[in-house]
C-alpha cells in the first residue's frame, strides 16, 4: 500500500511565533515537490483532488505556503484559494520549464504572492526577482557564504528569507545569526519557547464560564466543554477536584471533576483563578501553546478510533495531548506537574518516557505534527492504524480547532468591554 500524508508544518520567526504554514505532501514514498518526472502527475492528481475536497479545511488561519508542480500550476490549482491565504511556491522542476512560469508571472500579477525554494544565484532565479515575495533557503546544504550573501541581496530589495531544513539547534542558531526573517523545520516544529511560563489560559473562557455557571439550571455538557479547551483549566480542575477536602478516589475525567466539585465550588475556583490571574495578560507564546495542546489532544483522540488494543480511553488519549505543553505554560517539570494529578499511569511513561502503546500513539501525533514521515509509518503501523486514515482526521481535527479557536479568540478581543 502506498502511504499518502498531508500535513502543516509551521514557519516561525526568531521569537518562535507562528506566522504561517507549510502544506507538506507525503506519498509514493517520496516527498511532494521531488524533481521526480514520473511521481509528477500522481502527485499532481493526488493533491489536487484532496485539496478540491478539503479546500474549506486546508488553509485555516495564517498564511499557507504550497509547492505547486507544473502539472497544478497549469490545472490552474491555486484558485482553488483565496490569494490571501496562499503563497505559491515553486522550485527548479517549475523555473526551467517552458511553459510554466508564465502561469507563475500571472498568479504574481492577479495577486498571489509567489516563494521560491532552494534560491540559488544564476541567471534564472536571478530573472525571477520582481515576481517573487519569498526566497527558501536550504540551511543544510548551502554554504554560509551564499547564504550571506542571497539575505543581503534579498532584504536590499525588500524580500523576505525563509530558512529551510533547520533539523538542529546549530543550524537554528545559524539562521537567526544571518538574521532570516523565518525558519521551518523538524526542529522548529518542536521548539518551544525557553522563558519560563505562568499558568496562562484564554480569558474568554472565563469569561464563558462565568456565564455558563450562573445560569439558572447551568448545563454540565457545555461547561466541560469550555474547559476541555484549555490546557491550564483542564490541569488545574483535575488538581483542585483530587485534593482530600473534595475526594477520597481518584477524579480523572473533566466531568468527574465537574461533578466533584459542584456547581457552587465550582463557582468558587473560577473567581479565584480570575482573580488571582487578573494582572497576567496572556502572551503570544502560552497562547501558541494552549492552541497546540488542544490540537494535539484532538488528534490523540481521533486516532484513538483506529488504534488496536490501545490500555487507556478516547478521554485518557485526550488529556494525553492536551498535558504534553504543561511544562511550558506551569514553569516546572513535567513529571512534578504530572504527580500532582491521578492520570494513567499509561499516559505518564507515554508523556516522559515514551513507553508503550500509549507512547506510540503520542509519538505517532508528534511525528504527523513535525512532519517526520519515516517514524508515521513506524508508529501508525505498531498501532494498527491504516496510514491512509492519517491525514482526513488530522484536518478534520484541524478544521475544529480553527474553528473553535476563532470563537474564542473572537470572545477575547470583546473581552475588556465585557468586563467593565
Amino acid at each position: 500500500m502506498r502511504e499518502k500524508y498531508i500535513v502543516r508544518q509551521p514557519i516561525k520567526n526568531a521569537g518562535s511565533q507562528v506566522i504561517g504554514y507549510e502544506i507538506l505532501y507525503h506519498g509514493e514514498n517520496q516527498a511532494y515537490g521531488n524533481e521526480e518526472a514520473t511521481n509528477d502527475f500522481a502527485a499532481a492528481d493526488t493533491v489536487y483532488n484532496f485539496l478540491l475536497q478539503n479546500v474549506e479545511r486546508s488553509l485555516k488561519g495564517p498564511v499557507h505556503f504550497m509547492t505547486f508542480t507544473t502539472n497544478l500550476l497549469m490545472r490552474k490549482a491555486p484558485r482553488l484559494f483565496g490569494k490571501e491565504s496562499l503563497v505559491i511556491q515553486i522550485d527548479d522542476s517549475v523555473i526551467i520549464h517552458p511553459f510554466a512560469m508564465r502561469f507563475v508571472q500571472q498568479f504574481a500579477r492577479d495577486g498571489y504572492k509567489i516563494a521560491v525554494n532552494e534560491f540559488r544565484f544564476s541567471p534564472r532565479y536571478m530573472a525571477l526577482m520582481g515576481e517573487i515575495d519569498y526566497i527558501k533557503l536550504n540551511f543544510e546544504t548551502t554554504a554560509d557564504a551564499s547564504l550571506r550573501n542571497i539575505i543581503e541581496m534579498a532584504h536590499s530589495m525588500n524580500k523576505q528569507c525563509i530558512a529551510t531544513q533547520v533539523e538542529t539547534e546549530e543550524i537554528y542558531n545559524k539562521a537567526v545569526s544571518m538574521g532570516v526573517d523565518a525558519m521551518q523545520g523538524s526542529y522548529v516544529a518542536q521548539k518551544l519557547a525557553t522563558k519560563a511560563h505562568t499558568s496562562g489560559y484564554l480569558q474568554s473562557n472565563f469569561f464563558r464560564l462565568m456565564v455558563a455557571v450562573v445560569q439558572e439550571e447551568p448545563d454540565m455538557e457545555e461547561i466541560e466543554q469550555i474547559i476541555a479547551t484549555d490546557a491550564t483549566l483542564t490541569y488545574g480542575l483535575l488538581r483542585v477536584a483530587n485534593t482530600a477536602y473534595f475526594s477520597t478516589s481518584r477524579v480523572t475525567t473533566i466531568r468527574q471533576a465537574i461533578m466533584t466539585l459542584g456547581i457552587g465550588q465550582l463557582k468558587q475556583w473560577i473567581y479565584l483563578l480570575s482573580a488571582s490571574n487578573a494582572e497576567n495578560e496572556i502572551d503570544p507564546d502560552s497562547e501558541e501553546f494552549l492552541k497546540l495542546s488542544f490540537m494535539r489532544a484532538s488528534f490523540c483522540s481521533e486516532l484513538m478510533r483506529y488504534a488496536k488494543n490501545m490500555p487507556i480511553s478516547r478521554t485518557d488519549a485526550y488529556l494525553m495531548g492536551m498535558f504534553s505543553t504543561l511544562d511550558y505554560l506551569i514553569a516546572a517539570p513535567l513529571e512534578e506537574i504530572l504527580s500532582t494529578v491521578p492520570v494513567a499511569e499509561e499516559i505518564k511513561d507515554a508523556l516522559l518516557r515514551h513507553e508503550g502503546r500509549c507512547g506510540a500513539l503520542y509519538d505517532l501525533a508528534i511525528s504527523y505534527e513535525r512532519a517526520d514521515w519515516k517514524n508515521i509509518n513506524v508508529y501508525a503501523e505498531k498501532l494498527g492504524i491504516a496510514t491512509n486514515l492519517l491525514t482526513s482526521t488530522y484536518f478534520s481535527c484541524t478544521e475544529e480547532v480553527n474553528m473553535i479557536w476563532k470563537q474564542l479568540t473572537e470572545m477575547e478581543s470583546y473581552a475588556p468591554a465585557e468586563e467593565a
